[in-house]
């Protein structure tokens, strides 16, 4: 068993700006991080494009930046999350550059600033095309200097502890859930550690891999709102996951696709259809830069229209100068497969990408239960609604990090940790015979998400996808109770309850709106909701 002031589930940049402001304000205070695999591989690392910020140009202003993200929202923001999210995102950002960020500037030294598809002016600050990769090394070097954080890495968090493993019945219903801390499963000395927390920030990332494709990395197995779930938090909005139009097709490939940044289109890039038609003025009068939903959608048809499997990204027309310095990562990676983009088309499909809903929180990261906070992709805050804007998330994280960290600075004066809280028991479990048990049935669950409960849906794909989530988890319960505990067994059954959560919402949502595309309910309906489960 160990306690610690504040626990910290995830270190990608709302886990590791969290960590960083308590570490200043309470030095005698412990801080704990833990991450399942090395304490840069987060879903921010992969992050190309940027981070959507205001400055005092003349072009651009709060306003604008407010009215892109509720138009990209589609009518399901919270209004008043836009707001403080857009007007509070200048400090967060000037903060990360104090500690060590940097961002790509000009002759003269003034930031450049991309645009990006939603976005009415250009305020995309970048680092080349590693722009989430140069922001976690800044935190991760800024986090050195604080001698009451302690990071632990390889450590997978199994469930929240909170009264139900006191003995007493906890339902939906029941009022003031608190959580105590986790159970962990240390990766490195193969035992089941207790580990109890003042304050708990879950900060855990999203859940691309459910779907067979995606831009996340294998980590993003939607492990926190699993666990909030089956500590009956209140998860909001699954239904919306934002599929990003341009990964790199490569044939045969499972799992991380390489991502085509937004940034390249805001250069002038250009998608084309397997006759080589520009066909994305046919779906939107903002062409290639309108929103990622609309996109996905024109792709998808286009897609299934020709029979193929991925259309083309145009990038002749941008400077070849220009996109080795802006996109060098991007290049390299299309070198490396014969594609020289300064004379061929880049082959591109849809990818699961981000995660709009999540556990639902207030303006301060207050989730349903006591004590637990949430910031980054597993919270659902409101400032997405249906679909999320162009680089919005990292500002995002930012923002209810430091908002997370100003509600758990007054928390943690208040909180008190029961004594009587028992260490896990794994009596009667014994290791699984076949590991085919658990590959199989990910690869069931990740090929019935991405056929059933894609970017296009209907009621009948949706039921199947029910019946067949209710066996999957049947099955991975039975192993779960009779199985020694491994980070495959626990991911499936993670990912299980993250699909089984996006299929639910999807099937309350009798419309079409944003993210949420139902081909039987192709109009929006004029009773806007969330969908809470």
């Amino acid at each position: 068993m160990s306690r610690t002031d504040f626990l910290v589930i995830g270190s990608g940049i709302a886990g590791l700006s969290f960590a960083i402001k308590t570490a200043q304000r309470f030095p005698d205070r412990s801080i704990k991080v833990i991450t399942k695999a090395t304490a840069d591989e987060t879903n921010t690392k992969y992050a190309q494009g940027g981070v959507a910020v205001v400055g005092n140009g003349e072009e651009d202003s709060f306003e604008k930046h407010i009215e892109d993200t509720l138009i990209a929202g589609d009518g399901l923001c919270n209004k008043e999350i836009v707001r403080l999210v857009v007007e509070e995102g200048p400090k967060r950002v000037d903060e990360i550059i104090e500690w060590g960020a940097r961002f790509d500037r000009d002759d003269i030294g003034e930031y450049k600033k991309g645009k990006e598809g939603g976005h009415s002016a250009h305020r995309i600050l970048h680092y080349k095309d590693v722009t989430g990769m140069e922001m976690e090394r800044a935190l991760l070097q800024a986090l050195g200097h604080y001698k009451n954080i302690e990071v632990v890495k390889h450590c997978f968090v199994i469930d929240l502890i909170t009264q139900h493993h006191l003995g007493y019945l906890v339902t939906k219903s029941t009022p003031d859930i608190e959580c105590y801390g986790v159970y962990a499963l240390n990766l490195e000395t193969k035992k089941i550690e207790k580990i109890l927390a003042g304050i708990t920030v879950l900060a855990s990332g999203g859940n691309g891999q459910v779907y067979r494709t995606t831009t996340n990395p294998a980590i993003a197995t939607g492990d926190g709102v699993a666990m909030v779930y089956r500590a009956k938090g209140r998860i909001e909005n699954m239904e919306f996951i934002q599929f990003h139009p341009t990964a790199l097709f490569e044939p045969g490939l499972r799992g991380q696709a390489f991502l085509i940044t937004e940034a390249v289109r805001g250069e002038g890039a250009i998608l084309r259809n397997h006759k080589g038609e520009a066909f994305m003025e046919r779906y939107d009068a903002r062409k290639d830069l309108a929103p990622r939903d609309i996109v996905a959608r024109a792709i998808d048809a286009e897609m299934k229209k020709a029979g193929t499997e991925h259309v083309w990204l145009d990038c002749r027309s941008i400077d070849t100068a220009l996109f080795r310095s802006h996109f060098p990562n991007i290049q390299e990676k299309c070198l490396s497969i014969g594609i020289d983009v300064s004379k061929q088309l880049i082959p591109v499909a849809p990818a699961a990408h981000y995660s709009c809903g999540g556990v639902k929180s207030n303006e301060w990261g207050e989730s349903s239960i006591n004590r637990l906070l949430v910031c980054g992709e597993c919270a659902s805050t409101g400032l997405h609604g249906a679909n999320r804007l162009a680089s919005n998330s990292l500002l995002e994280a930012m923002v209810f990090a430091h908002r997370c960290f100003e509600k758990a600075s007054v928390q943690i004066e208040l909180v008190s940790t029961p004594m009587a809280i028992p260490d896990w028991d794994a009596k009667g479990t014994t290791d699984p015979k076949e590991m085919i048990l658990i590959t199989q049935s990910l690869k069931e669950l990740q090929l019935l998400m991405s056929d059933y409960v894609g970017i296009v849906r209907n009621d009948v794909r949706l039921q199947r996808a029910l019946r067949r989530l209710d066996l999957l988890w049947e099955e991975t319960e039975q192993l779960y109770q009779s199985s020694t505990l491994s980070p495959q067994l626990l991911e499936l059954r993670n990912m299980i309850t993250v699909g089984y959560l996006i299929v639910k919402g999807a099937h309350f949502r009798k419309e079409s709106r944003g993210l949420h595309y139902n081909t039987d309910y192709p109009n929006k309906s004029t009773l806007v909701q969330n969908i809470v489960l």
